[in-house]
């Protein structure tokens, strides 16, 4: 398999030299717009393209305000905080995800509660999810969700949708409403994701988007805060912002903030990347069948968007027959300079988070030791 798939991907790729798990690609504007924000001198928070690189998200997404923030982590520790997240409460996550979701949680003072994922999208399971509150937790006479067990406060839940596949977001909506708990979305990975013709990140009070170097679009660091209600927006933007308090002259900050704010050369540089987005979103569901195709008939098996759902394939994933099959894969892929990847080390597995409560991780952990990623650059060469 490994020889088969690594002449296939060239061939894909048109190319014999190294091929990247996934690279950026600048074929628009890119230069134009960071070339004029550089000559306008507003190359730090306050700039044209800071605006406008919110104004086209929140129009390609729906969410009624978007904030642009320094990085995706940055997005989702402030969309926990604006949530109402606070020192010693409970987070409930899944254990599959990459390490800034559950990093973005301790930062706040919080633990992560680890809930396995399904096999329809990778992300976090909402069966798994109320049998863990059911046999674990209750809603007290304030309503609050708490763990029997310490009487901690269950505060939010954070879903990923992994590789840019929704999650079941409906049923873990429901789940969330039934525990009143509040439903926070990582949607870093799937701008260009839509859930029942709605764009991920809408469905929760609060998201986080990523434009790190290697997502379907980069501003080089940066993510977004997405926000359902204007009201909550404006207080985004606020203390993303320092807390500063307008005024001609004075520095005056009414609460705790953050220096969390986009520059205006890299939102330049975001502004320019929206342009292609639809046209990377195409070309990558394109790649995706063609993965599809090659895998077909073989005993392995290429994951494919849940049916509710259309994707971005951000990374593309196979599934392999066993440990030894990825490995092997992994190795002989890497060895002639096709680059692929295993999933992320299960978060429990980690030593900041080993003795974090956790339900039954059976799934995550049959995924992790058949899942790999393979190359899923939208533009590279002579793809497409």
């Amino acid at each position: 398999m490994s020889s088969k798939l690594i002449e296939f991907i060239r061939d894909m790729y048109s190319t014999t030299e190294f091929i990247p798990l996934h690279a950026p690609s600048f074929s628009g504007n890119e230069r134009k717009y960071v070339v004029d924000a550089i000559e306008s001198t507003y190359v730090s928070s306050v700039g044209k393209y800071v605006n406008e690189f919110e104004r086209r998200i929140e129009a390609y997404t729906g969410a009624e305000r978007a904030v642009a923030t320094v990085n995706g982590t940055a997005a989702l520790h402030t969309a926990l905080y604006l949530a109402g997240v606070t020192r010693n409460d409970l987070v409930i996550t899944q254990a599959l995800t990459f390490v800034a979701t559950c990093n973005a949680i301790a930062q706040l003072g919080a633990k992560p509660v680890f809930v396995d994922v399904s096999k329809v999208s990778l992300g976090l399971c909402p069966t798994a999810l109320q049998e863990f509150l059911t046999e674990y937790a209750s809603v007290d006479k304030e309503g609050a969700c708490r763990l029997v067990a310490t009487n901690e406060r269950i505060r939010a839940v954070v879903p990923m949708h992994t590789f840019g596949h929704p999650v079941q977001i409906d049923e873990l909506l429901d789940v969330c409403k039934r525990w009143s708990i509040e439903l926070v979305e990582d949607a870093a990975e799937s701008l260009g994701s839509f859930y029942k013709g709605r764009h991920t990140g809408t469905h929760g009070r609060f998201s986080a988007l990523s434009f790190n170097g290697n997502k379907i679009i980069t501003t080089g660091g940066g993510g977004m805060v997405l926000c359902r209600k204007d009201a909550d927006g404006k207080r985004a933007k606020h203390i993303t912002t320092t807390a500063k308090v307008p005024h001609e002259f004075e520095y005056f900050h009414d609460e705790q903030g953050f220096n969390y704010r986009l520059p205006n050369i890299n939102s330049a540089l975001g502004c320019a990347q929206m342009e292609s987005l639809e046209r990377y979103v195409e070309k990558k569901r394109v790649l995706a069948a063609k993965y599809e195709a090659f895998f077909s008939g073989t005993d392995f098996h290429f994951f494919v968007e849940p049916d509710y759902a259309k994707s971005n394939y951000w990374l593309n994933a196979v599934l392999t027959p066993d440990k030894d099959a990825r490995d092997n894969l992994l190795k002989e892929t890497n060895g002639q300079g096709v680059m692929t990847r295993p999933v992320w080390t299960l978060m429990h597995r980690l030593p900041m988070f080993c003795s974090s409560v956790r339900g039954d991780l059976s799934i995550s952990e049959w995924a992790e030791a058949h899942i790999v990623n393979i190359p899923s650059s939208p533009v590279w060469e002579g793809l497409l």
